[in-house]
């Protein structure tokens, strides 16, 4: 589910959010709310819903009131949507949570939280544009274990520019010291059409060069190796059995379903977007326009599938690339390459990358599509 609303558009976001307004006339958070159950209601009749997980994100969903939240969660009860839930995350900026609204989450059945730090160092946030406390994190965090969640994942941004390995390692100090389950450790990218690459365009910032981006996740990898984290994704590592169970999902090209606007779909081979609008979004309730949508064919599904299984650390099985890739398939002279450089390697039961392969993985992964 996607929930648009966030008090300030961070510069290297490209998600679709809108900055929210304070409550007036037109209260938008709680025409969304009623939009969104609608089109939960819709769904749920249509798939007879009875997910595994369910992931909030946005925008930042703990900007929701959290009276609005108790609707949505009754609603969702209601329809019995979480009658099989395993993992229900929700996606929190450090500011906005409170006591109140983990009262409200947790009461619904929310068990796991996401949690956007980014970095401590206010200079870092600063070039981000990322606008929160560092000191709130921690307390995010203790109001978070508070209500009884120990399930929690900390984002964090690295090669930002201007930031020195010294200052990486404060960043990993710092979130680790609050007991996460998860973190998300991700190298900033410069999105089209952000703040921040219009900075860089301008010659006002300065990408982190290759060397010291290499340098900076070959520091990640080692720290949290070495305090016991599994990685078990190109960016994503976890304690034992908390891996997040809902990107999983994505992970192994399955099935979701996305509530709202911008929300994306993949159902049974064919994947469609809800159109990134609030207004269309209200006005066309309970069923929001689509855009994006398609059906792969079998190649590009297949590219897909490789994409997305060489990112997890154990990679694809080699019975599944034997049964679903042809045997003129020129992907296999690619993936012959990429072994012979070191890049990729077989075990007994898959294919993966290498820890050199890790360092190029998108690049990599790219040709094989």
């Amino acid at each position: 589910m996607h929930v648009p609303f966030c008090f300030h558009k961070c510069h290297y976001c490209d998600f679709y959010s809108i900055v929210d307004q304070p409550v007036g006339p037109t209260d938008r958070q709680a025409r969304f709310t009623d939009a969104l159950i609608a089109e939960l209601t819709h769904q749920a009749e249509a798939y007879n819903l009875r997910p595994r997980t369910i992931f909030v994100g946005g925008g930042t969903p703990t900007l929701l009131r959290p009276e609005l939240w108790r609707q949505l969660l009754a609603a969702m009860q209601g329809l019995g949507m979480l009658d099989e839930v395993a993992e229900f995350t929700i996606e929190a900026n450090p500011e906005t949570v409170t006591a109140e609204l983990m009262s409200e989450l947790t009461a619904g059945g929310v068990n796991r939280i996401s949690m956007g730090a980014q970095s401590f160092q206010p200079r870092l946030l600063k070039a981000l544009e990322r606008w929160h406390d560092p000191a709130s994190v921690g307390r995010a965090a203790e109001r978070v274990q508070a209500a009884g969640i120990d399930n929690f994942n900390l984002d964090l941004i690295f090669a930002i520019p201007g930031q020195t390995l010294d200052e990486l390692d404060a960043d990993l100090d710092a979130a680790m010291a609050m007991g996460p389950t998860h973190l998300s450790c991700y190298s900033l990218i410069f999105e089209p059409h952000t703040p921040l690459t219009k900075k860089m365009q301008l010659g006002l910032v300065k990408p982190m060069d290759e060397e010291t981006e290499r340098a900076m996740y070959e520091r990640v990898l080692e720290r949290l190796s070495a305090a016991g984290f599994e990685h078990y994704e190109v960016s994503n590592w976890a304690r034992p059995t908390r891996r997040c169970e809902h990107n999983l999902i994505y992970w192994a090209n399955g099935d979701w379903l996305g509530i709202g606007p911008s929300a994306a779909s993949h159902v049974a081979g064919r994947r469609w977007k809800n159109q990134p609008h609030l207004g269309k979004y209200l006005a066309e309730s309970p069923r929001p326009p689509v855009v994006d949508e398609e059906c792969l064919p079998e190649a590009q599904r297949v590219g897909e599938q490789l994409m997305l299984g060489l990112r997890l650390s154990e990679g694809v099985t080699l019975d599944w690339l034997a049964a679903t890739l042809p045997s003129d398939d020129a992907r296999w002279q690619r993936i012959e390459e990429h072994v012979g450089h070191g890049l990729l390697e077989r075990t007994s039961t898959h294919l993966r990358l290498t820890r050199d392969g890790l360092f190029v993985a998108d690049t990599l992964i790219g040709t094989l599509l």
